[in-house]
């Protein structure tokens, strides 16, 4: 981003900031500042090698029992963050995509695709306890606490499975009318918002009911993928495959601003205490934004990753975000046949950045 973009004018910059509080308008200022000159505010901690061959998906983090759960191929690796090193491994898990782990019930469940089952983990033993049938290709998995509920997104089936953590059995199949994508909970509200894919909007779902009550239009966003949410005010932000990350107001299901993003977006996450929105893109960069002002969306930092680091999971606890990336083969020379580029063996690790922002009162 450049300077000059950044700021743009005396008389734009002047009258933005006197709509917002002052000590926001203070840190605005200096953060698109030390982003324009390329020195934003998350940075570079370190690297945690994870291995293995084959490709992964979504990664959560338990951060009560520093733990991060990364979906690996037919496995879901869990690596201990007081450490950074791999602590083991959940195994039998044929293409799984998400994890999450309860750690009030000792219980995890995950979302096996290519078995469309979800195996329930016991978290101590890191064993299968049972599998519970799903619809078509489980993708996306949350945890929903009022009800001890676990949502699993059925990627082809266009539904939910819903499971009661409990007894690990099947309370409900919503159906969605649409491909799922990410989810997020809005345990105050009820609700669970899940992007629909290929209709461009979010299916909000009442938790009481186990029904879908409406749909929100996400346009001028397009093929939403990764989704976070800000319950206290009230924001829901999309990450969309047309290149922006769209907020949409959760009290009048309205899209209320919009800002760029880089391309290949997959994983969003929302950190409460620094009041950020975080986009990561499978072309290198996670694009950082903060409302600066109700309806006002804006780009903090456009963060340099590596190239494929598309999905995320942040640590409301210490507030890292971590990126999983690997080597891939080069690409075909040209004019051969195109293919998806190979990952290299054993060259999987999570890039692990920080902020020494304060956090916000």
């Amino acid at each position: 981003m450049e300077l000059s973009q950044s700021l743009k004018s005396t008389t734009t910059w002047n009258k933005e900031v006197s709509s917002v509080p002052r000590w926001i308008a203070g840190c605005w200022l200096g953060l698109v500042c030390a982003t324009a000159m390329g020195n934003g505010p998350y940075q570079f901690v370190t690297e945690i090698p994870i291995g293995g061959e084959g490709g992964w998906d979504i990664l959560t983090i338990d951060s009560a029992a520093s733990r991060l759960y990364l979906s690996h191929a037919t496995k879901v690796v869990v690596v201990d963050l007081r450490k950074n090193a791999v602590a083991g491994e959940i195994a039998d898990t044929p293409g799984v995509h998400g994890f999450v782990a309860i750690p009030e019930i000792q219980r995890g469940f995950s979302s096996n695709g290519k078995e469309s089952k979800s195996s329930a983990i016991d978290l101590t033993t890191l064993k299968t306890v049972s599998k519970i049938d799903t619809g078509p290709n489980p993708d996306a998995i949350v945890y929903e606490p009022r009800h001890g509920e676990v949502y699993i997104f059925n990627h082809t089936g266009n539904s939910v499975t819903v499971i009661n953590s409990k007894t690990a059995t099947v309370s409900a199949t919503i159906p969605l009318g649409g491909t799922p994508e990410f989810a997020a909970v809005d345990q105050a509200a009820g609700r669970v918002y899940c992007n629909i894919e290929d209709k461009s909007e979010v299916a909000v779902i009442d938790a009481d009911k186990h029904e879908v009550v409406a749909h929100w239009s996400l346009a001028p966003g397009e093929e939403p993928s990764g989704i976070a949410l800000d319950a206290t005010h009230h924001r829901l932000f999309s990450g969309c495959h047309n290149k922006m990350m769209v907020m949409l107001d959760t009290e009048s299901g309205k899209v209320v601003d919009t800002v760029p993003i880089g391309a290949g977006v997959d994983g969003c996450a929302f950190d409460d205490a620094r009041q950020l929105a975080f986009a990561s893109c499978g072309d290198g960069t996670t694009t950082i934004a903060r409302e600066v002002a109700p309806g006002k969306l804006t780009v903090i930092q456009i963060l340099k990753t590596e190239r494929g680091a598309r999905t995320m999971a942040l640590d409301p606890k210490t507030h890292r975000i971590y990126l999983p990336s690997a080597k891939f083969e080069p690409a075909p020379s040209p004019g051969a046949s195109p293919t998806r580029p190979r990952i290299v063996p054993n060259t999987l690790k999570l890039l692990v950045y920080t902020s020494g922002e304060p956090i916000k009162d």
